[in-house]
């Protein structure tokens, strides 16, 4: 029976289709009995004369009248009418996690709150003795005042015991939502959030939840598939064989959550988190704890411990020194020298200090390989940023929530919320580039001196000085452009440069 708009199914008038997927199609209806709107989850016409998917349909409708909990969608009744069987769901409003995700990453405390509302959800099912096997970012939904709904059990199975037969596992794995791919019998779930005993057929228990859990929760961080693949078969050799990628998690997730989704992806199950009420308190002391930096897949704790010793010791004068203008009258011709030592660096000079005076990003070896850097000038660790690799001369943004760079002849910027890289436009590195603060960089790809102006979204670059004819601009020592937020001022170096060797613009 097909379902269109004004077609009615025993009370329910249905308003508009909300979804549709491999286990059925979801609609918005009217229930005309207690005048509510609620969501109808219909079987497609050709799997309700199949007795195996109407048994399993059945079998959610039990599953989800188990389950009481305000972070699962609630089931209101079954109802058959004209010989087309639905489950009568609570309407729950609000995008999909899917949805959201496809925006960019999720500010970390945001994820983290829809994180532990999605373990509660799961532990809750746990004590009931029920398995999700399908948990997954569409089937999430956040509601408006932030509540999350974990939906669609359709897959889900009762636990009967710790070991289930070859047989009753292979009847029981979930099916795979490709479209190309949904014949009875194959034996795969949703690719990119099933576990690796699921991928091989072998039966799924609470830890299989966990695995899944562990995927959302990275793929919210990133913005990114854990487990990315231009095919099926792409995805599932990485699942069972490739690690995720961990220097995509962006600066400031705590190192709690690192260690916590290492144990959530453990492609061992006998190795991986086991309950998900654990993997809740891990979260919950995550969100309770002040942020710190982390090193991630970079050199020991201890190596690095060693390396900045003494910019740990000098954090302490460098605080005195930002408030020491608050605390006494200054004195003229006072002068205080704060030092900081990095690891080895390709460029003595490749490091830029945030605006607030609490952050440094400089350029460092990572074994053989330079990147950026960023470290807390009140920590004694540097995280190293993803996707910088042979990142030269960064700078940041006024309000220090992004970064400037050169990268493969560049000019880049990094969202440090997010992690996500932007490329502005081409350029060399130059003398490095300053950020003002009406959205504009400024920078000089070449070593002639010439300034370029273009805005922080990206575009088309502009000369704003022009040499005169006969003229060269000498470099600066300490590449003053970035010193400046104005323009280039031969007061601010300490090489003597001619004030007529260019020809001066107003500008931001």
């Amino acid at each position: 029976m097909a379902l269109t708009v004004g077609t009615r199914l025993g009370p329910y008038e249905i308003n508009a289709l909300i979804g549709q997927g491999g286990m059925g199609e979801v609609y918005r209806a009217r229930d005309g009995t207690l005048n509510r709107d609620v969501a109808l989850k219909v079987l497609p016409e050709s799997f309700a004369r199949d007795p195996d998917r109407l048994g399993r349909f059945k079998r959610e409708a039990h599953t989800l009248a188990s389950l009481n909990h305000p972070n699962i969608a609630a089931i209101y009744g079954f109802e058959e009418s004209n010989d087309t069987p639905a489950l009568v769901l609570e309407l729950v409003d609000g995008p999909t996690l899917a949805d959201r995700i496809a925006h960019g990453a999720i500010p970390i405390a945001d994820a983290l709150s829809i994180a532990r509302q999605i373990t509660e959800a799961l532990n809750a099912a746990h004590e009931y003795g029920v398995v999700h096997r399908d948990l997954k970012p569409a089937n999430i939904k956040v509601r408006p005042d932030g509540t999350v709904k974990v939906l669609d059990f359709g897959l889900a199975k009762i636990i009967e015991g710790e070991r289930v037969g070859a047989a009753a596992a292979a009847s029981q794995s979930p099916t795979i939502t490709n479209p190309a791919m949904t014949r009875a019998g194959v034996v795969l779930g949703t690719p990119a959030y099933m576990s690796p005993e699921q991928a091989r057929g072998q039966a799924a228990d609470r830890r299989s939840d966990v695995w899944a859990f562990g995927c959302v929760l990275y793929e919210m961080l990133t913005g990114r598939p854990t487990f990315p693949g231009e095919s099926i078969s792409d995805i599932v050799a990485r699942v069972i064989e490739r690690e995720p990628d961990w220097s995509r998690l962006p600066v400031g997730v705590p190192a709690r959550v690192r260690e916590l989704l290492r144990h959530c992806l453990e492609k061992d199950p006998k190795k991986r988190r086991r309950d998900i009420g654990d993997v809740r308190l891990e979260i919950e002391r995550a969100m309770s704890e002040p942020a710190q930096a982390s090193i991630a897949d970079g050199p020991s704790r201890s190596h690095m411990r060693l390396a900045w010793i003494v910019a740990a010791l000098l954090a302490a004068a460098l605080a005195v020194t930002i408030a020491w203008p608050y605390i006494v009258p200054s004195t003229a011709g006072r002068e205080t020298r704060v030092d900081v030592s990095t690891p080895d660096s390709p460029n003595p000079f490749g490091f830029a200090l945030s605006p607030d005076g609490r952050r440094l990003v400089f350029e460092a070896y990572r074994g053989k390989q330079p990147q950026l850097f960023l470290r807390s000038l009140n920590e004694d660790t540097a995280q190293p940023l993803s996707n910088t690799n042979g990142a030269r001369l960064p700078f940041w943004s006024p309000d220090g929530r992004s970064i400037g760079f050169f990268q493969d002849s560049q000019l880049k910027r990094l969202d440090l919320d997010g992690g996500l890289v932007t490329t502005l436009a081409k350029a060399e590195p130059g003398q490095g580039g300053t950020w003002g603060p009406n959205g504009v960089i400024l920078f000089a790809p070449t070593q002639t001196g010439q300034v370029f102006r273009m805005p922080a979204s990206g575009g088309e670059p502009v000369a704003v000085t022009q040499l005169d004819k006969g003229h060269t601009f000498q470099r600066c020592s300490l590449t003053a452009m970035r010193s400046c937020s104005t323009c280039w001022e031969h007061e601010m170096c300490g090489e003597s440069i001619s004030p007529h060797s260019t020809q001066r613009t107003p500008h931001d």
